[in-house]
């Protein structure tokens, strides 16, 4: 069985199990039957993709190592648009990072495995007493080490064109990064480097959805995933959910949810969950609130 296959094979059976997580089959038909997806895109403002290849590869993947956090993100100083409105937690990381990078260029390795919080909180304008710098400083100089003396394209020539091989190479690679039976972001990161052009992979479409906390969001508010009471009333609260069984069953129950709607209207589950996510953006889809849980994963 494939890494992929494997993941989706564990969400089916968290899905079958689940006792406070429904798949609503109804609703994902209508859901089907109703929506025209567009191809994922990178934003390329809040993104830094002019540049070299491996400078470009080595700023998505230092982007995906820090690509956590969620349960923090209400805490964090957001940036503003030209609007002035806020952007998403995950947005304010990847643009001051991205300012940063056409500043001053990519990291070296050397320097990734030197990463103090202080600095790196000061780039991305955070308060350097936040736990979740600490842990992006951490998972930076593990980065750091993982690449040992190597170029970023030369790990990803090493996959001799697989996203699944090199997912796997990176959740076996980086404890950061192992995010067991999901695997979220070794699997973005084979994405996020073909849609800006840097890498190729034959198999990009057996990729699986990208496991967070608003694809599940936003099929709960379209009716998709069911909670039970018990965790509906948590969530709809504000309270940060705990990592265990009700977390691994949202994030499974939305995985396999987009398995079954990737068979019924032939759109790649990558693609799916590009579309979910920023269907997400969406002030309805915001003024909700969204599972919370503080982990390296998501």
């Amino acid at each position: 069985m494939s890494f992929c296959d494997e993941i989706r094979a564990a969400c089916a059976r968290i899905a079958r199990d689940a006792e406070a997580v429904r798949i609503d089959l109804g609703a994902l038909e209508r859901f089907a039957a109703a929506e025209e997806v567009a191809e994922p895109t990178l934003d390329p403002e809040r993104h830094h993709l002019d540049g070299p290849p491996e400078e470009i590869a080595r700023y998505l993947l230092t982007l995906d190592a820090i690509n956590f956090g969620s349960g923090w993100f209400p805490t964090l100083a957001k940036r503003t648009d030209a609007t002035g409105r806020p952007v998403s937690g995950y947005f304010t990381v990847a643009w001051n990072l991205a300012d940063h990078h056409r500043a001053h260029g990519a990291w070296t390795n050397a320097q990734l495995r030197a990463m103090r919080t202080d600095e790196l909180a000061a780039i991305l304008g955070q308060r350097a007493d936040h736990e979740l710098l600490s842990l992006y400083a951490q998972a930076l100089r593990e980065l750091g080490r993982f690449l040992g003396d190597r170029d970023v394209l030369a790990v990803v020539a090493d996959a001799r064109g697989s996203a699944e091989r090199l997912a796997r190479t990176l959740a076996t690679g980086m404890t950061l990064f192992a995010d067991p039976g999901f695997a979220k972001r070794a699997q973005i990161v084979p994405n996020d480097l073909a849609l800006a052009g840097v890498a190729g992979f034959a198999d990009l479409d057996r990729l699986t959805i990208f496991a967070d906390n608003l694809v599940p969001h936003v099929l709960r508010r379209d009716g998709v995933l069911v909670y039970a009471p018990g965790l509906a009333e948590w969530i709809d609260a504000g309270r940060l959910l705990p990592s265990g069984r009700w977390e691994r069953e949202i994030r499974a129950c939305a995985l396999h949810a987009c398995v079954l709607l990737s068979r019924r209207t032939g759109v790649p589950e990558r693609t799916l969950d590009t579309w979910l996510w920023q269907r997400g953006q969406a002030p309805e889809y915001k003024a909700h609130p969204r599972h919370r849980c503080r982990s390296v994963y998501y």
